[in-house]
């Protein structure tokens, strides 16, 4: 019973105290500053050298427009603690009221007990800006770095600049700071490319890309080479990413890890021309197996892509030899895993390709890529209509590499067999949760099926119609496409003026595309714009016509009308900053 009353002696008044501060938290959220003053007065009074209590007070005060109450509280706290960030809070407290003089007077004083102990700069610049001070923060930074070498602030100023508009200055800042400290590196790349994707502005980007050309000129520093190739592939410009990879590899010939990822970006951006010098590259400077065997894998992937029947055999062949020459191990599996894709979807024989995985099974392979054989495999079991084997190895995977990746695809790959099979409350529920997954291809491909089923069952509770597009998309997933085209041409004729109209058009359009029939595929696309243009399908009907002008059929002016439309009419659209970049390229600009 004694050890009972201490307990209760020592948890009940932090208990209530922990309860005290979540109702001052809740009044203060809501704008009740009335209420919220009185709790954080108690809990100011009880933990008197709690700074977020005071602070909290003083907010509360300030709301309330009582200055006078707010400013003796400041001053006896000053006059108790003799901290110089109290000098900000009386000089805020004076701003508030219009009086700019004796703000002015506090805030110079705060300066000056920097110069008089400059550590007391962490405290001060950091009031400065919570009170959106940037010039007396910046100036806080700059005394005490003047009177202590020693203090690094490139990176706060940095942030300072930008925050005043003053981009040069921000650059040089992140970039000085970026090779003195390399492990800061990524996240100064990240505070640029905020810059350089959200705010629009050419000038930014063309200010950063000059910077980072004289550093490369002036230096034999490999970093700014390294710096400028990533500004290329923030920009898509594979190629001039390129030049400057050869340049660091020539320079530093350890590793071609990084011109082999720059080709693996290059393919997944569309950019087949940049990717296959990179690989040749690589093939050409490497006596690495498995570069050689990677190089070779992205190589042919491209050519099955683009391939005709025609050169099937070719291609059959080639993968032969290239296994041959480097024989089935686990370096090799993913020429293996392309192999079998090729042999089940592309020469129509499964149980070839189910025999290629079940031969690279054996071999003693690391859990990741047993996961990426079963992968393969549930895909092909897939395509052969055997939707509960197909289950089983995707939940295997989930199941062996739970937040990874491979885990997400293989739950995504899970909710479209539920929906092929046309059990769309199931699947529904899937792509809901995978909305949220943190790698974007995914959580865009979970929305688009989630916008399908959901917008399709409120326009028709029996799903007739819906039925028929989940068969449509089952035949493109077997690479059927003609009667994949058949399927979606007979829903047109079936369900003429329904909501599963514009997404059948623009499945078609893709379709089209993909067998490089564009004149068609632009037909169906105008179709969305002309009789669909206040769905949600028009930016896709935008944009994907744009780029068969532009990059298939040459017709620039017609691209870049297409684009401005997605500029001026359709800010929220994925499609937005890409359709903005091109755009400026074909109008020429020169500050891209």
């Amino acid at each position: 019973m004694k050890k009972l009353l201490l307990y209760l002696s020592l948890f009940l008044p932090m208990f209530v105290f922990s309860q005290n501060e979540q109702l001052a938290q809740y009044y203060y959220d809501k704008g009740d500053f009335e209420k919220a003053l009185v709790s954080y007065q108690e809990l100011s009074e009880g933990l008197a050298t709690n700074p977020f209590y005071f602070q909290r007070k003083i907010d509360c005060m300030q709301q309330l427009l009582q200055f006078e109450a707010a400013e003796k509280e400041i001053q006896d706290r000053l006059n108790r603690y003799k901290q110089a960030t109290l000098l900000v809070e009386l000089g805020y407290n004076f701003q508030l009221q219009k009086n700019d003089a004796k703000a002015k007077k506090y805030y110079d004083d705060a300066i000056d007990r920097i110069r008089k102990s400059p550590n007391e700069v962490f405290g001060v610049a950091i009031s400065f800006e919570r009170k959106v001070l940037l010039e007396y923060a910046l100036k806080s930074y700059e005394v005490a770095s003047q009177l202590v070498p020693t203090f690094d602030f490139r990176y706060q100023t940095a942030l300072l600049y930008g925050q005043l508009g003053n981009m040069d200055q921000m650059i040089d800042n992140f970039l000085e700071e970026a090779v003195i400290n390399p492990q800061a590196s990524v996240m100064i790349q990240n505070q640029l490319s905020r810059f350089m994707s959200t705010d629009g502005d050419s000038k930014f980007n063309e200010s950063l890309r000059k910077a980072l050309i004289v550093r490369v000129q002036k230096s034999q520093d490999i970093f700014w080479n390294q710096f400028l190739s990533w500004f290329y592939m923030q920009q898509k410009e594979f190629g001039k990413a390129f030049i400057q990879e050869k340049a660091i590899y020539k320079r530093n010939p350890e590793s071609l890890a990084n011109i082999l990822s720059l080709g693996q970006i290059a393919i997944g951006e569309g950019d087949n021309e940049v990717a296959t010098e990179v690989m040749d590259y690589v093939l050409a400077n490497t006596s690495d197996v498995e570069l050689i065997v990677q190089a070779n894998a992205y190589l042919l992937q491209m050519k099955i892509d683009k391939a005709q029947e025609k050169d099937y055999a070719a291609i059959d062949v080639q993968f032969g030899l290239l296994l041959k020459q480097y024989g089935i191990t686990p370096v090799t599996l993913s020429l293996q895993l392309k192999q079998a894709y090729f042999a089940s979807f592309i020469m129509k024989n499964p149980e070839e390709g189910k025999a290629i995985i079940k031969q690279a099974m054996e071999l003693p392979l690391n859990p990741y890529d047993q996961a990426q054989c079963k992968m393969e495999l549930a895909d092909i079991l897939l395509s052969e209509e055997k939707f509960n084997q197909a289950l089983l190895y995707y939940s295997q995977i989930q199941e062996n590499l739970q937040n990874n990746v491979l885990s997400h695809e293989a739950s995504l790959k899970s909710a479209k067999t539920s929906y092929f099979k046309t059990d769309f409350e199931w699947a529904l529920k899937q792509f809901k949760e995978l909305k949220a997954a943190n790698t974007q291809l995914i959580a865009n491909d979970a929305l688009e099926y989630f916008l399908l089923i959901n917008d399709n069952t409120v326009a028709d509770s029996t799903q007739t119609a819906l039925k028929q597009f989940a068969k449509g998309d089952y035949l493109l997933y077997q690479n059927r496409n003609k009667e994949a085209i058949a399927q979606f041409q007979q829903i047109l004729k079936t369900f003429k003026g329904q909501e599963i109209e514009a997404v059948t058009l623009l499945r078609l359009g893709r379709i089209y595309e993909k067998l490089g029939d564009f004149t068609q595929a632009l037909v169906q696309y105008q179709d969305i714009i002309d009789h669909h243009s206040d769905g949600i399908y028009i930016d896709e009907a935008l944009y994907f016509s744009a780029d068969i002008y532009n990059k298939e059929l040459k017709q620039p002016e017609k691209a870049k009308a297409l684009y401005e439309k997605i500029i001026f009419g359709h800010q929220d659209s994925i499609y937005f900053v890409d359709a903005r970049r091109k755009f400026r390229e074909l109008r020429g600009d020169t500050n891209l």
